[in-house]
């Protein structure tokens, strides 16, 4: 979302080279999906070309489910340490693991902390921190 907002990307192509150049290895077929996910369409730029916009309807959608999407494809492991659960993601993706987290407002959650390839979760007590273990093992699957 980051890079369409800054940059006008015409094709999926180029939003792959713009990934790439952050670290983020991903393939057309994702990108694909992840246009469609995060209700992505092409606009008509001042310049006669057309590029890649968030759509007018996107606010209305759920939020919570596509992130779950992104937290389910970015995360590699996790563990715990009694009332705090370290997740480690692919290289730039803590801070979408985090947002997707939050989006989920988990009720034992304290606050998360991101990295680039690590997250924090605070959570209230060692059980809860055991029990979204549980959760983030059955999203994974």
């Amino acid at each position: 979302m980051r890079i369409i907002g800054e940059r006008d990307v015409e094709t999926q192509d180029q939003l792959l080279a713009e990934l790439r150049e952050r670290g983020v290895r991903s393939t057309q077929a994702t990108i694909s999906r992840d246009i469609k996910e995060l209700h992505l369409v092409k606009e008509l730029t001042g310049y006669g070309a057309y590029k890649y916009a968030v759509s007018n309807h996107r606010a209305s959608l759920n939020i919570a489910g596509r992130l779950r999407t992104i937290f389910k494809e970015g995360v590699t492991s996790f563990d715990l340490a009694q009332n705090i659960v370290v997740i480690k993601t692919m290289p730039g993706l803590a801070s979408a693991a985090c947002a997707a987290i939050d989006g989920m407002e988990i009720q034992d959650l304290v606050g998360s902390l991101a990295g680039d390839d690590t997250a924090l979760l605070i959570m209230r007590t060692n059980e809860a921190a055991a029990d979204f273990c549980s959760e983030i093992h059955k999203m994974l699957k």
